[in-house]
């Protein structure tokens, strides 16, 4: 067995899952990135007014009538819409 097979191996049960502390520590660090990349993604998506996203899924004849509806109500309903508005700064 290699240093880096060492490094990987994990031992998995049905309650948990052990790893070397060195990958403990790395997957910690990308776990943080990702939720910072996500904030900052989700905070910018909304550009256009709701009735104008909604207008480009109707457009793309890919959603049913009733996902459609889902969607606008949804965006309507979402903390982002009523903390900043029908616009993203």
């Amino acid at each position: 067995m290699t240093k880096r097979d060492k490094d990987y191996r994990m031992e998995i049960n049905m309650s948990q899952v052990t790893v070397p502390k060195t990958k403990y520590e790395q997957l910690k660090k990308q776990a943080a990135a990702y939720r910072l990349f996500a904030a900052k993604l989700f905070e910018s998506v909304l550009k256009d007014p709701v009735g104008q996203v909604v207008e480009d899924f109707r457009k793309t004849n890919l959603y049913t009538e009733d996902f459609i509806k889902d969607l606008e109500s949804g965006l309507r309903k979402s903390s982002y819409i009523k903390k900043h508005g029908t616009k993203a700064s």
